[in-house]
Formats: structure tokens, C-alpha cells, sequence
């Protein structure tokens, strides 16, 4: 890495190296807590960067695939290693860039690492099935082959563990990569591929390259030698992928927008309820594609439910993420913290009663800073533009029902369906909720923005390309099946 200057310039890596762009054009990585705060310049890539890095990634596949899947595993236990070793450091940095808490970048680097040791492990188990045959004589069985070189577009949101779920999988099951990670957090993003490059990868395997998505997003997307794209980001974004992704025949797996509901039933734990709604809805400032949204609650404990909240939400300690007792940090650009103020401006003019935040947050401590308030609304109505598009923002609107069923059925009245929550202590309840609730992740007494890095992940409707991203699930994307016939 070229650390010339105070402030470093972190560079593209490719072919086991770290080299600027063709470009010779870099791009400053501010703090959105303190945006004269830089933490580095990353480049801004040309086509010839993409280029380069899918060739290297072309040619490295062959000898990759063909290492026994436990001798891949064992770079990923040694990136993970490294990563664990560096845990302050990666976390530190992601909280500078990207705005959320130390706690919350901590628990995410953490997670990186399990997420490397899991797929590490990956290398020894199954992967087919024996078959019979209708011929005696005669063998037939299952086998997964890698699809080649992938390339991993990821969001800002979470810089650590969206990066290696995509790769640790693409990995282990002998495909190379190419990454282009948000310009947001490539900051971050090139410390996790450090990890990789001292865990003695060979060349080629791995590949970053950072800049735009019009030229290096699209460049993935387009290159004949790239044979599968995954992308986690908003909806317009991801269809587009989609449409050139199957216009030339290449696989594809979106994992877009969410507009996830809580459920509260008059049984519930108000307090549990409570809790999990300003965790789930809140936390990392709303910026989750599983964050809560939409707070549907029965009439009966409407009031009481609503005053717990808003007791809690008052309370919300907002700043620098790296301060002591900062509970939710800012918004992560100055692009996100302007989309967040205009849905609550509509919010505003569309009807709904404002309850509390709904401001930048201003004064010496917030002046160089992205920081909102955070809010929460009454009185939305079902076809409010705050009810039906993603805000990404820490913002939550209240609805009241008079039942259980009218709670699903709006719960259900959204074109997303990637997560949801209900909060009751009814058996039958709950089971009318997972079978009725139309969303990738259903979860009983438990904040919506809860994954689990060994369990299948991915939406219905318009959140997803019906793909399933973590866990065992991985392997389908990862990987095409081979049916093999062995004749005596």
C-alpha cells in the first residue's frame, strides 16, 4: 500500500497486487460524523481497471479449483486469523467511514470472522448425492462445480460481513472473485482484503477494484468473462444487473429493499416489543435493509405501546460513534441524511402526525456531521409514501388494527417481503404469522434485523431475485450441478 502521505491512498488489488488505477484519479473517504475527517483517498477505476482484474481472476481460476476444497479452507481460517487479530483497527476504521457505533462495528467485524471460519469448513463437507441407476452395471452421482470468476458488488452499510458472505462462499467453492465494494467504505473494505493478501492467497484469486458503479459496477456486469454477479442494493440498481446479467446469460443474485413490519398483539410483552422495535428500527441509524419500518399494533395497547416507545426513543444518545454512550451515530452521507429528511417532509405533508425528531440535528457537536433525529409517526395511513418505500433512515411509522388479521393483511400490503416481526405470546398467533406473512424472515419476539450467518437469507416479492444468500443455502448459487454416469 502507498502510505507517501499522512493520510494513506489505498489502492486496487489485483493479481496479488496492490496498484493505482489507469485512471491516476483518487477519491476522498470522509467521516460522516466529522467530514473533515478523511480517512483515505481510494481510486476511482477505469474499464482497463475491470479488465485487468477479471483477466487475473480468469486465469487464476483453473489452478484455484482444482486445490482440494480443504486447502482452500485453510486461507480462509488464515484470513479470518488476521482479521481477528486486526478486529480494532477494521472496526475502528468502519466506524470513521461509515458512521455506525464502535459496539455495532465491533459486533460486525466479529461476525466477519465467523462468517470466514464457517465457510472455511465448507471445504470438507458434502457436496452431491449418489443416485441409482436404472442400469446395474452402472454409477451415477451428483457433483457441484464452481461457475468461475464472480463478481461481488456490495452497499456501505454493512462493509465487513455483506463483502465476506459473498466471497467466503464464492471461495471455498473454487471461484474467483472480483469485488467492487461502495466507494463509501472501500476504505474498509481494502483492510478485510489485506487480510486476504497476508493469508498468502495466490495471486489472482481475490480482486478489488473501487470507483462508480456507472463504470466499474457496470464493467462487472458486462464482461463476458464474469459468470455470475452478486449484488446486494436498492431495487433500481439490482434490476438493472439483472436485465444484463440475463441479456448475456450470466447468473445472477439480487438482494434489494425491504419495508419490514413489527407486528405488536394486545398479549404481547410490551416492553420486549418495545426494545426490539427501537433496536431493529434504530440501530446503524435505520440503515438496514431488515430494519424496521412499519410498527402495526392492536388497538387495545396502542397507547400503552406508544408511550413506552417514546419514552425510549427520547432518551437516544446521538454523535460521533466513536464517543462513549452514543447510542445511534449519524446518517452515512450527506446524499442518505437529505433522502431521509425528504420522506419525512412527505410524511409531513401526506398527513401523518409527526410525534418526535424529525430534524437535523444542529449545534457545535453536529455542524460537520450527517445527524438526523430520530422519528417516529402516527397516524400513516397504508398508501403513505412512508408506508410503502424504503427509507433507510431512523424512521418509524405507527399503525394502528383492530385485529390480528388486519395486521397481516398490512403487514402483507407492501411490494417488499424481506423480513418481519410479531411480538405475542398466543401459540396460534404466532402460527398464523408464519403462515401467512409473506417475507424471506419471519421471527417470533425477536427485532426484524436479526441474521444468523448459518441460516438461509433472502427475500420474496421485490426484495430479492429469490435467491438465498449464508449458510448451506450459499452453495446453490455458488455452484452449478453435475450429474455424472459411470458405466462398468
Amino acid at each position: 500500500m502507498n502510505a507517501a502521505t499522512e493520510i494513506q491512498t489505498y489502492l486496487n488489488f489485483i493479481n496479488g497486487r496492490w496498484i493505482g488505477s489507469a485512471t491516476g484519479e483518487v477519491e476522498a473517504s470522509r467521516n460522516p460524523a466529522n467530514t473533515r475527517d478523511i480517512i483515505g483517498y481510494v481510486q476511482k477505476s477505469s474499464l482497463q481497471d475491470v479488465n485487468d482484474a477479471v483477466a487475473s481472476a480468469k486465469q487464476a481460476q483453473k489452478a484455484w479449483r482444482n486445490l482440494a476444497g480443504n486447502v482452500r479452507g485453510d486461507y480462509l481460517r488464515r484470513a479470518a486469523d488476521l482479521l481477528e487479530k486486526r478486529l480494532d483497527e477494521v472496526a475502528e476504521t468502519m466506524t470513521r467511514e461509515m458512521g455506525k457505533t464502535l459496539p455495532e462495528a465491533k459486533g460486525e467485524t466479529a461476525r466477519g470472522v465467523a462468517i470466514l471460519r464457517y465457510y472455511a469448513g465448507e471445504g470438507l463437507r458434502s457436496i452431491g448425492d449418489v443416485i441409482p441407476s436404472t442400469d446395474s452395471e452402472a454409477l451415477m452421482f451428483t457433483t457441484r462445480v464452481p461457475l468461475g470468476v464472480v463478481g461481488v458488488i456490495t452497499p456501505w452499510n454493512f462493509p465487513v460481513a455483506i463483502p465476506l458472505w459473498k466471497i467466503a462462499p464464492a471461495l471455498i467453492y473454487g471461484n474467483t472473485v472480483v469485488i467492487k465494494p461502495a466507494l463509501e467504505t472501500a476504505v474498509t473494505c481494502a483492510k478485510v482484503i489485506e487480510c486476504f493478501a497476508e493469508a498468502g492467497l495466490p495471486a489472482g484469486v481475490l480482486n478489488m477494484v473501487t470507483g462508480s458503479g456507472s463504470v466499474v459496477g457496470q464493467g462487472l456486469t458486462d464482461h463476458p468473462d464474469v459468470n455470475a454477479i452478486t449484488f446486494t442494493g436498492s431495487n433500481g440498481v439490482g434490476k438493472q444487473i439483472g436485465r444484463a446479467a440475463l441479456e448475456r446469460g450470466a447468473k445472477y443474485q439480487l438482494e434489494m429493499g425491504g419495508k419490514n413490519p413489527v407486528i405488536v398483539t394486545k398479549d404481547a410483552d410490551l416492553d420486549l416489543a418495545v426494545e426490539a422495535t427501537i433496536s431493529g428500527g434504530l440501530r446503524s441509524t435505520g440503515q438496514k435493509c431488515t430494519a424496521t419500518s412499519r410498527v402495526i399494533i392492536e388497538r387495545e395497547v396502542y397507547d400503552a405501546f406508544k408511550e413506552k416507545l417514546l419514552q425510549t426513543v427520547k432518551q437516544i444518545t446521538v454523535g460521533d460513534g466513536l464517543k462513549p454512550g452514543v447510542w445511534m451515530g449519524p446518517c452515512a452521507s450527506e446524499n442518505q441524511l437529505n433522502t431521509v429528511l425528504s420522506y419525512i417532509e412527505k410524511g409531513i405533508a401526506e398527513g401523518a402526525t409527526l410525534l418526535c425528531g424529525g430534524k437535523r440535528l444542529t449545534g457545535p457537536e453536529y455542524e460537520n456531521g450527517y445527524f438526523v433525529e430520530p422519528t417516529v409517526f402516527e397516524d400513516v395511513s397504508a398508501d403513505m409514501t412512508i408506508a410503502r418505500e424504503e427509507i433507510f433512515g431512523p424512521v418509524l411509522a405507527l399503525m394502528k388494527v383492530d385485529d390480528l388479521q388486519q395486521a397481516l393483511d398490512l403487514a402483507n400490503d407492501a411490494e417488499f417481503g424481506l423480513s418481519a416481526s410479531i411480538f405475542t405470546t398466543n401459540i396460534a398467533h404466532m402460527l398464523s404469522f408464519i403462515h401467512e406473512m409473506d417475507a424471506g424472515l419471519v421471527r417470533i419476539n425477536a427485532e426484524s434485523a436479526g441474521v444468523e450467518l448459518q441460516a438461509p437469507f433472502g427475500g420474496m416479492k421485490q426484495s430479492s431475485s429469490h435467491s438465498r444468500e449464508q449458510g448451506r443455502a450459499a452453495i446453490e448459487f455458488f455452484t452449478a450441478v453435475k450429474t455424472v454416469f459411470v458405466k462398468a
